[in-house]
């Protein structure tokens, strides 16, 4: 996989952090840069590691599975981005209001949002099991892709409001499908 694709997929994974960065950018009273990139170093760590994880559980299985991980690639890649586009484009029943949390409380949530916007980048590193990908080059491009865009957003959040999280979320599910598209013609063009 070329050194542009994965910077692609990098900035696709961090587009449901940078979402929620959004989200909780407007929550903050005056957004300082200093807690901006904390929270952005936050989501960036967590978004950094979970496709080594993915990566190992989907080496373990990659010998089984080598005659069809094109097909397991392009379906997970495909399945994840249109999910991403499909939340993107789902309306938001609570409007988001400004409410003072404590450091720890706030802390704990801006975990558990960096473990649960990960999850797509645990599903990106199975599939790279089952690619010729570097998987640390990979995870260093997807944490610092995230770093960058959850400090950006956080430090928007406040003036943009979520409309711009939603869009960039779509935009980032259709660079998925475009890849595993690609990754399923390219395996399947040097077949014929």
């Amino acid at each position: 996989m070329s050194i542009f694709a994965l910077v692609l997929i990098a900035f696709a994974m961090s587009s449901d952090a940078f979402a929620a960065s959004i989200s909780k950018g407007v929550q903050l009273k005056s957004p300082r840069f200093i807690n901006a990139l904390k929270m952005g170093l936050i989501f960036g760590v967590v978004e950094g590691i979970t496709p080594i994880i993915g990566w190992a559980i989907g080496s373990a299985g990659s010998a089984y599975v080598q005659e069809i991980d094109h097909w397991i690639a392009f379906t997970l890649l495909f399945l994840l981005g249109l999910h991403m586009v499909h939340v993107s484009f789902k309306q938001e029943d609570e409007e988001i209001t400004p409410n003072p949390v404590s450091k720890k409380r706030a802390l704990a949530t801006t975990m558990l949002t960096a473990l649960g916007t990960s999850i797509d980048a645990m599903t990106v590193g199975v599939t790279f099991a089952f690619l010729e990908v570097n998987i640390f080059i990979a995870a260093l491009l997807i944490g610092l892709a995230t770093t960058l865009m959850v400090t950006i957003g956080a430090l928007l959040g406040t003036s943009l409001g979520a409309i711009v999280g939603k869009r960039a979320e779509a935009f980032g599910g259709i660079i998925l499908m475009l890849i595993g598209s690609w990754i399923l013609y390219s395996h399947l063009s040097t077949a014929l």
